[in-house]
């Protein structure tokens, strides 16, 4: 009798022990999600921009440190400019002499025109001379039938005009050489011409090159680190910093494949950070893999497949960073919730209060 309520005496405090072990299980275990939501965990992660040169040189200095948040078009590093401000010196000396080029080959043309027009005077000379010695031969002809001219007149006369025939294609030699002159001086000035503009593309060459010899941020962010440092020698795309595009900021999480086939790319998402637990940060769906991470070699049965995890990303709206932008930081671990179905009601802990 003694032994049977000693044994009902252990039974109940077995039970009474286990129904508050459930209890508290209960209580402190994580409140499962609703129907129509997913989550996984991750870390903030930003866009990396590597800060490199153009052209080959020698770093003169870095003006940002590790850490530094800069804006856009800000300097942040200069290289050595010495060799290229030589060339330019050099570049609009020759574009002078070019321009000085012209004008030369504009004077030689004027120069060419006026001998074409003394040669076209001279031809008209030349045939005015030719026309009174033909009409000269011509009467000393009429005379020498009727004996009136002596044999050596005429013979003059002949030759004085087949004298002035010859003049006068001499005259028209001339001006055809005078013609040609002037063609090849136009030339002169086209080349003249041309040599202007190859210097003035020099000119704007190494002025682009000394224009990116100063190293702007392309746009607002942090700089992560340096990997260069003054005086160093780098080559073409030789890397000098390494910053992050505190504009375009996201979490990757994964998910199995079950939950991953029903995200959409736009889908809303609510992200919890470790550090601010108190605060949601909306974003939306901006990729999913279209490849499984973790995937075994062959995946044969279903239990298998649904294993396969899926990248996810998570992209915050650019319009809220820009209102925290010196707050980002990147690497924050969290949590980051997908809501599946558009119609699912988000639950209390994920409503509020909202990063705005």
């Amino acid at each position: 009798m003694i032994g049977s309520k000693r044994n009902w005496v252990i039974a109940a405090i077995v039970v009474a022990l286990a129904g508050g072990g459930y209890l508290a299980w209960q209580a402190l275990r994580p409140a499962d999600l609703p129907d129509g939501f997913a989550k996984g965990n991750g870390r903030i992660e930003a866009v990396e921009i590597d800060i490199a040169t153009r052209a080959a040189g020698r770093i003169k200095d870095i003006l940002a440190s590790e850490g530094d948040f800069v804006t856009a078009r800000q300097i942040i590093a200069v290289m050595d400019t010495e060799q290229l401000q030589a060339q330019r010196s050099e570049a609009e000396a020759e574009l002078q002499r070019a321009i000085i080029g012209i004008d030369t080959a504009r004077s030689l043309v004027t120069q060419r025109e006026a001998e074409r027009e003394s040669a076209q005077a001279v031809i008209a000379q030349r045939e005015a001379e030719f026309d009174a010695a033909r009409k000269k031969l011509h009467r000393s002809e009429q005379l020498s039938e009727r004996g009136n001219v002596s044999e050596q007149v005429l013979d003059d006369d002949r030759a004085r005009a087949q004298g002035a025939t010859a003049t006068v294609g001499a005259a028209k030699a001339q001006r055809a050489a005078s013609d040609a002159a002037i063609s090849s001086a136009r030339s002169q000035v086209v080349a003249a011409q041309s040599s202007v503009v190859a210097a003035r593309a020099t000119v704007r060459r190494i002025e682009a090159d000394l224009d990116d010899s100063t190293l702007k941020a392309p746009r607002e962010g942090r700089v992560q680190y340096r990997v260069a440092q003054p005086g160093e020698v780098l080559s073409a795309g030789g890397r000098v910093l390494n910053m992050v595009d505190l504009g375009d900021v996201y979490m990757t999480f994964f998910l199995p494949t079950a939950q991953a086939g029903r995200v959409a790319i736009g889908s809303e998402v609510r992200l919890v950070l470790d550090s601010v637990a108190g605060t949601v940060i909306p974003a939306t769906v901006s990729f999913v893999a279209d490849v499984a991470q973790f995937t075994p070699k062959t995946v044969e049965t279903t239990e298998e497949r649904q294993k396969l995890m899926f990248r996810i990303k998570a992209r915050i709206a650019p319009e809220l960073l820009a209102k925290h932008v010196r707050q980002v930081k990147t690497g924050l671990p969290g949590m980051a919730y997908v809501r599946l179905d558009a119609k699912a009601e988000w639950p209390a802990k994920l409503q509020g209060p909202l990063a705005r």
